[in-house]
């Protein structure tokens, strides 16, 4: 399996009641398809880096999904006719946490600890003609 992350930007002027109901289809369609659910979170209104549609501020939702892909085409299909979602965007992360997870394991075979004395300090004598105060 997969995963990904669905992110979509509602309009400010979106109602709880309409947003809840689009994140309830979607979950929805998701399920159809094959896929599952893994997380949903509703981030809130922010403010946009720039304006979208005229818009200055959002409602941002996560939706983190497993599934073969079939049902994130559908879950954009969706989001880019709603009225109410003015940006979206999928990613897939499977490929990003599993080569995360071999760096992880990378380092943990290759800590190594320093030595208690330090060889490679450079030893300072005050008598050197070099040495300023």
């Amino acid at each position: 399996m997969r995963t990904y992350e669905l992110i979509f930007i509602a309009a400010p002027t979106t109602s709880e009641e309409d947003l809840t109901k689009l994140t309830s289809q979607l979950e929805h369609v998701i399920a159809d398809k094959g896929g599952k659910v893994t997380k949903t979170e509703n981030w809130g209104r922010k403010k946009l880096a720039y304006p979208i549609s005229k818009f200055d501020e959002g409602i941002y939702t996560f939706i983190g999904i497993e599934g073969t892909g079939q049902e994130i085409a559908e879950a954009e299909r969706r989001l880019r006719v709603s009225d109410f979602v003015i940006r979206h965007l999928s990613v897939r992360t499977d490929e990003d946490l599993r080569r995360a997870e071999k760096l992880r394991s990378r380092r943990k075979t290759q800590n190594v600890t320093r030595p208690a004395n330090d060889d490679f300090a450079p030893e300072i004598d005050e008598d050197d003609e070099g040495f300023d105060e």
